[in-house]
C-alpha cells in the first residue's frame, strides 16, 4: 500500500469513530464518486406553502460542516462520475428525438432522419491505421525513393498497431499546413452554421419551394457532437431530422423522404466555403469540410450492437460517447494555457505541441485577434461547443436535470414525512472550496469502483 493510501485509510478508520460519521459518509456517497466536489456552507428552511409555517430547518453542519455538490464536469478525464451522468442525459436527449418520449411524440420515429458525419479536410499526410476485411494494410504506400520537397519519404509502408504513438503524426511536419489546420478549427462552428443554412435551402430547392414556403410546411432539426481525431482535428457527427412546421409533433410534408435528405446533405457539404482572414500573413485559405462524407438513414429499431451506427439506440449511444470527450482524446491538455513559457513543460506529443504553438503565434497577431486563438490553444484552436442541438429537436439537458432534481426532492420529502404537503425550500449557500480530504477521497474512489448512486 502506498503512503497516500495508508494515510487515507488510517484517517478513514479514525473518522468512522466520530459521532457524525454517518452524515459525513452520506454526504460523499450521494455524489456517486465525483472526483472534485464543490463545498457549500449555509442553511435552508422548508416552508408549508399553504400556511407559511416553517416545517424543517437544516444547515451544512448536518453534513459534517460542509454540504458537497457534484462538480458536474462533462469530461471523462476530469470526472468519470459526472461525465457518466452527462453521457446518459445526452443519450436520452438524442434518442427521444428519434423514437419519442419525454414530451416528444412517438410519431417522430416516422420522420425522415439521417446520421451524418462531416469530416475535416486534409492539411498534410499523417500516419494512419488502415484496415480492410479485418486485415491491417500499409499506412501510405508510395514508390520507393519518392520524397517530399524537404527530403522526407512521401510514404509509409508500415502496418501500424492501434497503440502506435506515431498515429496522427505528419509524415513531414514542415509540409503540414498547421496555420490552415488551426484556422479551420477556429471557423469549424461557422462552417456548421453555414451548412445548416445551405441544407435548408437545398431541401427547399429539391422540393420546388422558396425558403419562405419551406418554413411554412417543414422544419429541419438536429443534434450534433464534435469528435477529436488523432490528427488533432474534429469531425461532426449529427442526427438531422425533417419535421412538419411545428417540429416533432407535426407530420412532415408528403415530399419529405429519407432519400431526399441524404442526397441534400451530400450535395451541400461540398459547397460550403468560408474565406479565412490574414491572407497577407499566412497566405489565402478557403475553409471547407473534408471530401469524406457519410450520411445514412436512421432506423426505428435497434440492431446488433456490432453493426455500424444506424439504429436509434446505436446512434444515440455513439453521439453520447463523444459528448464527454475533448481535445485530450487527441493528446492535448485539459486546462487553458496562460503563458508561452507553459508550453515548454506540456506533456504532449510533437504534432499537438506544434498546433498549440501555431495557435499562440497566430493569436498574438492583430489579424487573428478576434478568433481568440490563444484562449483556445489547449483545444487546438477549436472554441465551439462539443454537444449542441436545435431548439425543436427534443427535450433539453436542463429539463432532464430538473426532472432528476424533482424526483430527489420528492424522495427527501417522503423520508421526512412531508410527501403530501405543498412545500418550498428557501436557503442561502455560499462557496467554501472544493475537493476531498485524504479519507474522503478514499471513500469516493470506492463509490466509483462500486458504481454507487449519484446526486447533484
Amino acid at each position: 500500500m502506498t503512503t497516500g493510501l495508508a494515510t487515507g485509510a488510517a484517517a478513514l478508520v479514525a473518522r468512522a469513530a466520530e459521532p457524525d460519521f454517518a452524515a459525513w459518509r452520506r454526504n460523499i456517497v450521494r455524489l456517486g464518486g465525483c472526483t472534485n466536489p464543490i463545498h457549500l456552507v449555509g442553511a435552508a428552511t422548508v416552508y408549508d406553502t399553504t400556511t407559511g409555517a416553517a416545517l424543517l430547518s437544516y444547515g451544512s453542519d448536518l453534513y459534517g460542516g460542509r454540504l458537497l455538490a457534484a462538480c458536474g464536469n462533462r469530461r471523462a478525464t476530469v470526472c468519470p462520475a459526472c461525465s457518466g451522468l452527462y453521457r446518459a442525459d445526452t443519450y436520452h436527449l438524442v434518442r427521444t428525438g428519434l423514437v419519442g418520449g419525454k414530451n416528444v411524440p412517438e410519431s417522430v420515429s416516422g420522420h425522415p432522419r439521417v446520421f451524418a458525419t462531416l469530416t475535416a479536410p486534409g492539411f498534410g499526410p499523417v500516419h494512419t491505421r488502415r484496415e480492410r476485411d479485418g486485415r491491417v494494410r500499409a499506412c501510405r504506400p508510395r514508390r520507393t525513393g519518392e520524397c517530399c520537397p524537404h527530403g522526407t519519404p512521401a510514404g509509409c509502408r508500415e502496418r501500424h498497431p492501434a497503440d502506435d504513438p506515431r498515429l496522427g503524426e505528419p509524415l513531414c511536419p514542415r509540409c503540414y499546413d498547421y496555420a490552415g489546420a488551426v484556422l479551420w478549427h477556429a471557423f469549424a462552428g461557422r462552417l456548421w452554421h453555414r451548412f445548416g443554412l445551405e441544407l435548408r435551402r437545398e431541401v427547399a430547392r429539391r422540393a420546388g419551394l422558396s425558403r419562405t414556403e419551406f418554413g411554412e410546411v417543414a422544419r429541419l432539426s438536429y443534434a450534433k457532437v464534435a469528435e477529436y481525431q488523432r490528427r488533432g482535428l474534429v469531425h461532426f457527427h449529427a442526427v438531422i431530422r425533417l419535421d412538419g412546421p411545428d417540429g416533432p409533433g407535426s407530420a412532415p410534408p408528403h415530399w419529405a423522404t429519407v432519400r431526399l435528405l441524404v442526397d441534400a446533405v451530400r450535395a451541400v457539404v461540398v459547397r460550403v466555403r468560408l474565406t479565412a482572414p490574414g491572407a497577407d500573413v499566412v497566405g489565402p485559405r478557403v475553409l471547407c469540410f473534408g471530401t469524406q462524407v457519410d450520411a445514412r438513414p436512421v432506423t426505428s429499431h435497434d440492431r446488433d450492437a456490432e453493426e455500424r451506427p444506424a439504429s436509434a439506440g446505436a446512434v444515440a449511444g455513439y453521439i453520447a460517447k463523444y459528448a464527454t470527450k475533448g481535445a485530450e482524446s487527441a493528446g492535448a491538455v485539459d486546462g487553458r494555457i496562460h503563458h508561452a513559457r507553459d508550453m515548454v513543460t506540456l506533456p504532449v506529443r510533437a504534432h499537438v505541441l506544434r498546433m498549440i504553438g501555431t495557435c499562440w503565434w497566430l493569436g498574438g497577431l492583430p489579424e487573428f485577434e478576434p478568433l481568440g486563438l490563444r484562449r483556445w490553444a489547449h483545444m487546438l484552436g477549436y472554441g465551439g461547443h462539443f454537444s449542441t442541438k436545435s431548439r425543436r429537436y427534443s427535450t433539453t439537458l436542463t429539463a432532464l436535470r430538473q426532472a432528476r432534481a424533482d424526483h430527489r426532492a420528492e424522495q427527501q420529502r417522503a423520508s421526512l414525512g412531508l410527501a403530501d404537503q405543498p412545500t418550498v425550500t428557501v436557503g442561502e449557500w455560499r462557496y467554501a472550496g472544493r475537493g476531498y480530504s485524504p479519507e474522503a477521497a478514499l471513500l469516493a474512489a470506492s463509490v466509483r469502483e462500486g458504481g454507487g448512486p449519484h446526486g447533484a
